[in-house]
């Protein structure tokens, strides 16, 4: 039996490139499985998602093993696997979903039923989703494999673009579902909080489902930077406090028809102090968005966060002005992405040269052993989202 080597999680600031388990045909609880398929991967992004937990701002425990964004080539495979082949090259949404129950059939997959018991919805790698081991490593186990796994059509092609197919996992879809369900459409002018790479994702989508102007706001001078080098229009939230008179300098009005919001339970508050402010981001875009607008919430947001300012907020609550939303008509959409409502569209437009997604997130190839590394220039701002190369297949195919 093969070696595997993984990413774990050794408590707030530190990770570790460890010996882990190579996988087994078994749910996280031991149960056998003949639906799975063990793949050896290909590459593996690290994600803001994850550097929530690498913080210390959520309960995870000391020795999981990180990771959901992951792309693969299938080297077993259980019985009752009847579509998906040795030798596949695939994309894994990172919603773990069973296909079977009732919010799977309704294509729900971020909250399926029955792959996590603690609460709706399972992910690999993650704090509170089922437990299921995660892909920042040489091998993973993918369950209901038929369900799940995305086959790229041709192994060569793929491969020629596999930078722009590994963000197929999580933060393209992620920020297309975003931009969806903030209803942009041909013709929206757009507000992205956030220029991380799940905010770059997003405008992206914006610009493919047809939007006039994307504007993204941020604290950070060299993601600011290059979201303008990518062709969107950046605002610098520390310059003003009043972001709605920063909007009205480049569309000549104080508003916008949809806003996205790409930083989730970590915001801090605008202007120069920047204190943490979890609730900051919603109350703003709230302020902004036309009457009967859209929010899309693609940000992550947990129940629990212990190293929230006040007890309210390590609990999950935080101080909305859910009167102004309503008093404006606003609709506003939350939680996982549903990949696999997306994943396959998506794929055409990289295939077919409409989404040079690596491009626009800088998209940056980095070994197994550098993760640490990438952890901590992540968790410094770099304009960069970090790609593992866990076996040498990117280094091979550069």
């Amino acid at each position: 039996m093969a070696t595997n080597r993984g990413v774990v999680y050794m408590g707030p600031g530190k990770v570790e490139v460890q010996s882990i388990d190579y996988p087994k045909m078994q749910t996280p609880e031991g149960r056998p499985i003949e639906h799975g398929a063990i793949l050896k991967i290909v590459s593996t992004n690290i994600c803001g998602s994850d550097q929530h937990m690498v913080r210390g701002r959520t309960t995870a425990p000391k020795g999981l093993v990180l990771g959901h964004e992951i792309t693969g080539e299938v080297i077993e495979k259980g019985k009752d696997v009847e579509f998906i082949n040795l030798g596949d090259l695939v994309s894994v949404p990172f919603n773990i979903a069973c296909g079977r129950c009732r919010a799977c059939r309704e294509r729900n997959t971020g909250v399926c039923l029955n792959v996590n018991p603690q609460q709706p919805g399972g992910a690999y790698g993650y704090v509170d989703m089922g437990g299921w081991v995660g892909g920042q490593a040489q091998y993973v186990l993918v369950p209901y494999a038929d369900f799940n796994l995305l086959k790229f059509p041709d192994k060569d092609q793929a491969m020629s673009k596999i930078k722009d197919l590994t963000m197929l996992s999580d933060i393209l879809p992620t920020g297309y579902h975003g931009a969806k369900t903030a209803g942009v459409e041909v013709g929206s002018v757009v507000y992205i909080a956030g220029a991380g790479p799940v905010g770059l994702a997003a405008a992206a989508a914006c610009y493919i489902l047809g939007a006039a102007v994307v504007l993204i706001g941020d604290r950070n001078a060299e993601r600011l930077a290059h979201a303008k080098k990518m062709g969107f229009e950046p605002i610098d939230i520390t310059k003003h406090d009043n972001l709605a008179e920063q909007i009205e300098q480049i569309v000549g009005v104080p508003e916008v028809d949809a806003a996205i919001d790409a930083v989730g339970f970590e915001a801090s508050a605008a202007g120069a102090k920047g204190g943490a402010a979890p609730a900051t981001v919603l109350n703003q875009l709230m302020d902004i968005t036309f009457v009967a607008g859209g929010i899309g919430i693609p940000g992550l947001y947990v129940v629990e966060d212990p190293l929230a300012p006040n007890e309210e907020a390590k609990k999950g609550i935080l101080k909305i002005r859910i009167g102004k939303g309503w008093a404006k008509s606003l609709h506003f959409h939350t939680g996982q992405a549903p990949v696999l409502q997306y994943n396959r569209q998506l794929m055409q437009a990289i295939l077919h040269d409409r989404l040079p997604i690596a491009k626009i997130v800088n998209a940056t190839v980095i070994n197994l052993d550098e993760a640490p590394e990438g952890y901590a220039d992540f968790d410094k701002g770099a304009a960069k989202k970090y790609v593992l190369d866990p076996n040498g297949y990117l280094a091979k195919a550069a």
